[in-house]
């Protein structure tokens, strides 16, 4: 496989610079995974815009409002960069430099929906709105919707055969705009849904514009004109994806009686839950006991771990097992080899 990183240090280059919040519901989070990730950030003060990875040198942090880091990123004054990829989508543009690195980091999970008056009894779909907006039309009038996310909510609605409203920009809390009288309806992020129901306002069926979460994105010219950025990019990537692949997998042991190996494995291969992601790995236990043993060790969905430790007690398994891991690597990274083939489609483009 061709790597375009020929330089194994960012020592000759300048350092990768790694946008992250500053603020808002990410920022919290954000400092929490980057150091579940092993990434942990390092500033002087909570005060100082920037920081370092000191797990990964080469790379500075950037600490920007969440509005402003897709902006950033796409403009080059940073490399890459952690944002809601509702953030993202409001910003994308069609000759933008800026691509997805990883769109779900599975944290901050919310989805940009429609919410209208829960006063709007026979309101509950997009066709319905439709219609309520023709009315609107006929009477000489415009539904208005407050919203912080215009390109995304105009296109949704042009989707759904809604042509006639107008956008109210808003930066504050938008669930009293109805109540307040300069919105007739919302398009906001919700993630429980809790907030619209205090507030009196309700979902539409199919009213979800955008189901997003906190995503990696990079600007592939920076990162396609200095290959000694790549390295670190890929050690960030890297453990990114070992950690949230880990987060799925448990490694079960248990000892398990039998004639052989191969008789252990055959037992193994009789119960679906013992299979593995690639099959058990055997070995013999040395023991004082006239029967011979086997210690037997799979990798497993960890959602299965009952199945597996009831499939064990079948085989009349003993000392059953279970570890968790901080990562999990595969033979490449498919984000990293993602990366560089992106790379290489922007250039020729």
């Amino acid at each position: 496989m061709e790597q375009i990183h020929t330089l194994q240090s960012n020592s000759l280059g300048t350092a990768v610079r790694l946008a992250l919040p500053s603020d808002g519901e990410l920022h919290a989070p954000t400092m929490n995974f980057m150091e579940f990730c092993g990434l942990s950030v390092k500033r002087a003060n909570p005060r100082r815009y920037t920081g370092s990875v000191p797990s990964v040198p080469g790379v500075v942090t950037l600490f920007q409002r969440a509005t402003d880091i897709p902006a950033k990123v796409d403009e080059g004054s940073a490399d890459i960069g952690i944002v809601g990829l509702d953030r993202y989508m409001e910003f994308k543009r069609d000759q933008g430099e800026t691509s997805i690195l990883m769109q779900d980091l599975d944290f901050g999970k919310c989805e940009l929906v429609l919410a209208v008056p829960d006063l709007w009894i026979d309101i509950t779909s997009m066709n319905d709105l439709s219609n309520l907006s023709t009315e609107f039309k006929n009477a000489g009038k415009e539904l208005r919707i407050a919203t912080k996310f215009p390109r995304l909510t105009e296109k949704f609605l042009s989707s759904n055969n809604i042509h006639h409203f107008t956008i109210v920009l808003s930066s504050g809390g938008l669930e009293a705009a109805p109540t307040m009288g300069y919105a007739d309806l919302i398009a906001d992020l919700s993630a429980s849904g809790s907030t619209l129901r205090e507030n009196g306002l309700k979902t539409l069926d199919d009213g979800g514009i955008l189901a997003s979460q906190a995503c990696l994105i990079g600007n592939l010219r920076l990162l396609g004109l200095e290959p000694s950025k790549l390295f670190p990019v890929k050690q960030i990537l890297e453990k990114i994806e070992g950690y949230l692949r880990a987060q799925e997998y448990s490694t079960v042991t248990a000892n398990v009686p039998g004639n052989s190996p191969a008789d252990v494995a055959s037992q193994m291969l009789s119960q679906p839950h013992l299979l593995g992601i690639q099959g058990p790995t055997i070995a013999p236990v040395f023991s004082h006991s006239l029967e011979e043993w086997f210690s037997v060790t799979i990798l497993v969905k960890s959602s299965q771990i009952p199945e597996v430790v009831e499939s064990f007690r079948n085989l009349n398994g003993n000392g059953i097992a279970v570890s968790r891991h901080q990562y999990l690597f595969q033979r490449e990274s498919s984000s990293y080899q993602s990366l560089i083939d992106n790379i290489k489609d922007w250039k020729i483009a």
